[in-house]
C-alpha cells in the first residue's frame, strides 16, 4: 500500500528535478541576486540590501519604464482580445479547405523568429518604408509618421506577434458550440449582433480571458520587439533590465528589475485565473440551469 502511494511521487521526479534545475534555481538565483549591492569598482558586493529595491521605487525614471512596459501590454492585450475573437468567430463559420489555409495564415507569424518580424516590421515603419509610403501615396498624411522608436509602433509590432495566441484561444472555446442555438436564437427573432453578443461572446469568454491572459504575459516581458522597434530611447523593463546586466554591468538591479516585473506578472495572472475560473464556473451554472 505504501509503495503504490509513492508510485506518483517516484514517476513524475524526473520532471520535477528538471523543472527544478532549469526553473526554480535560475530564478531562485536571480532573486537573491537582487537583494546585493553593487559598486561601479568593487562589483558585487557581499551581504543582503534592500538598496536596489529602494532605489527602483524612489526614481522617476524607473517608474516611467514600469507604467510604459504595463501600458503598452494593455494596450496589445485589448486590440488583440477584439482581433483574435472576430478571427476566431470568422474561421469557425469557414468551410474545408478554406479554414485550414487560413488558419495557417493566422498561425504563420509563430513560424518565424520574433527578431525577424519585427526587423521586418522596422522596414515597413522606416520614413521611406512601404507604410509611410502608402499612406503618403493615400493622401492620409502630409509627411511620414514616426512608427520607429515610438509606442505606436511597438504597439503594432507585438500586436502582430502576439494576436494568433488570442486566435487559437477563442476558436478552441468555440468548437464547444452548438450551431443550432444560433438557429434558435435567429429563429426567435434575434439579429446577428444579438447573437454576437448574447450568445457567442459570452460562450467565447473563456478562451478570450485566456489569451488575453498569455498576450499580456509576453507582452509585459517582451524584449526583441520593443528593443528594435523602440530603440534605446523608448525604454521598457526587459530592455532596462538587459542594459543594467550587459552595459552598466550592475547585475544586482537589473535582478531587481526582473524580479519586479515576474512579481507583477504573477501577481495579474493569478488574479486573472481566479477571474476565468469564475466565469467557467458561471459557465457551468447555466448550462445546468
Amino acid at each position: 500500500m505504501a509503495r503504490s502511494r509513492a508510485a506518483p511521487y517516484w514517476l513524475t521526479a524526473p520532471a520535477l528535478a528538471v523543472y527544478a534545475a532549469f526553473l526554480v534555481v535560475p530564478i531562485a538565483s536571480v532573486a537573491l541576486l537582487s537583494f546585493h549591492g553593487f559598486e561601479f569598482y568593487g562589483g558585487i558586493q557581499p551581504g543582503l540590501t534592500l538598496k536596489n529595491f529602494r532605489d527602483v521605487f524612489s526614481d522617476s525614471y524607473y517608474w516611467e519604464v514600469f507604467g510604459r512596459t504595463f501600458f503598452v501590454a494593455v494596450v496589445v492585450t485589448a486590440i488583440c482580445a477584439v482581433l483574435g475573437t472576430f478571427e476566431a468567430i470568422v474561421l469557425q463559420r469557414m468551410g474545408n479547405p478554406w479554414k485550414s489555409v487560413f488558419l495557417l495564415v493566422v498561425l504563420g507569424p509563430l513560424l518565424i523568429s520574433v527578431v525577424v518580424r519585427t526587423l521586418g516590421w522596422a522596414l515597413l515603419f522606416g520614413s521611406t518604408g512601404l507604410v509611410n509610403k502608402a499612406l503618403l501615396a493615400l493622401r492620409v498624411v502630409r509627411e511620414p509618421v514616426a512608427f520607429m522608436y515610438s509606442v505606436t509602433g511597438v504597439v503594432i509590432a507585438l500586436t502582430h506577434v502576439l494576436v494568433p495566441f488570442v486566435v487559437i484561444s477563442v476558436w478552441a472555446s468555440l468548437q464547444r458550440l452548438d450551431p443550432a442555438v444560433e438557429r434558435a436564437a435567429v429563429s426567435l427573432g434575434a439579429t446577428q449582433p444579438t447573437v454576437l453578443r448574447r450568445i457567442i461572446v459570452p460562450l467565447a469568454m473563456p478562451g478570450i480571458l485566456s489569451g488575453s491572459v498569455i498576450v499580456f504575459a509576453l507582452a509585459a516581458s517582451a524584449f526583441a520587439t520593443p528593443a528594435i522597434i523602440g530603440g534605446r530611447r523608448l525604454k521598457v523593463i526587459a530592455t532596462a533590465a538587459y542594459d543594467e546586466f550587459l552595459n552598466t554591468l550592475n547585475w544586482p538591479l537589473g535582478a531587481c528589475l526582473a524580479v519586479l516585473l515576474l512579481v507583477a506578472n504573477v501577481a495579474f495572472l493569478y488574479a486573472s485565473n481566479r477571474m476565468i475560473e469564475r466565469r467557467w464556473q458561471a459557465v457551468f451554472r447555466e448550462s445546468a440551469a
